[in-house]
C-alpha cells in the first residue's frame, strides 16, 4: 500500500499510529490531518490515500457529520474509524453510515494488520467483542442516524442537486448551474427522493435541513 491518511487531532496518537502503519501493515507513506478541513484540502490534492484513518471526535464535528464529509469528499477510499468511543452501538452506527472497518484506539499492532487484511479482502473489519444489534432488541437507527444514512447513499451528482432543492432552485437553474439537461434533473430527483423516502422536494429539503446537509456539503463545492 502506498498511503494513508490519518485524520486525528492528537499528534502523539497520529505518530504511534503512523509508525504501526509502516511496520506492521507496510503503509509506505502517512500524511496526517489534525482538523477535518484540513484532511478534505488534502484529498484535494494531487496524491490520493489509498486508505483513510478516522477519529470521530475531532474539533467541530458533529457525530458521524465526518465521516459523511470524508466520504463525499474521497468515494472511492475505504475509511476506517479508530476511536475511543467503541460502544456497539457507536459501531453499528459508523458501520451504517460507510465506514470500512472499526478499530478502537487501544487496540495492538495486529488488529490493524488484520483490520487491513479484512477490508483488502473486501470485508467490513468489526472488533472480536463486537456484537450485532437484533431487531427485536430495538436497536434500530435512531431518526437522525437513518437520515445521514439515507443522505450517504446519494451520490454527489445527487448531492449537489439536493442542496440545489434546498435553495429554491427550479429544475431549468439546476440544470443551467450544473450543465446537464433538465431531463437529468429531474431523473436525479426522481432517484433522490427515493433513496430519502420521499414523496415531494418539500418533504426532501425538510429533511436534509433536519441532518444540516448544507454542512454536509460545504467542502464538496
Amino acid at each position: 500500500m502506498v498511503c494513508a491518511l490519518i485524520v486525528d487531532d492528537h499528534p502523539l496518537f497520529c505518530e504511534a499510529l503512523s509508525m504501526t502503519l509502516k511496520t506492521a501493515v507496510k503503509v509506505d507513506k502517512v500524511l496526517t490531518a489534525g482538523r477535518l478541513e484540513d484532511a478534505i484540502a488534502l484529498l484535494g490534492e494531487a496524491t490520493k490515500p489509498d486508505v483513510i484513518l478516522l477519529d470521530l471526535n475531532l474539533p467541530g464535528v458533529n457525530g458521524l457529520d465526518g465521516l459523511i464529509r470524508l466520504k463525499r469528499a474521497a468515494p472511492q477510499v475505504p475509511i476506517i474509524v479508530v476511536s475511543s468511543l467503541s460502544e456497539n452501538r457507536i459501531i453499528t452506527s459508523a458501520i451504517r453510515a460507510g465506514a470500512a472497518g472499526f478499530v478502537p484506539k487501544h487496540s495492538q499492532r495486529d488488529v490493524f494488520t488484520r483490520a487491513f487484511a479484512d477490508i483488502w479482502a473486501g470485508k467490513v473489519h468489526l472488533p472480536s467483542d463486537y456484537v450485532a444489534p437484533a431487531e427485536e432488541d430495538g436497536d434500530a437507527p435512531s431518526a437522525s442516524e437513518d437520515v445521514i444514512q439515507r443522505l450517504a447513499q446519494l451520490t454527489p451528482q445527487q448531492a449537489r442537486i439536493l442542496q440545489c432543492i434546498c435553495e429554491g432552485k427550479l429544475n431549468k437553474q439546476i440544470a443551467y448551474d450544473l450543465s446537464i439537461a433538465e431531463a437529468t434533473v429531474k431523473a436525479h430527483i426522481t432517484a433522490i427522493m427515493r433513496k430519502l423516502g420521499v414523496h415531494n422536494r418539500t418533504q426532501a429539503v425538510v429533511m436534509a435541513q433536519n441532518a444540516h446537509f448544507s454542512k454536509l456539503l460545504q467542502d464538496d463545492n
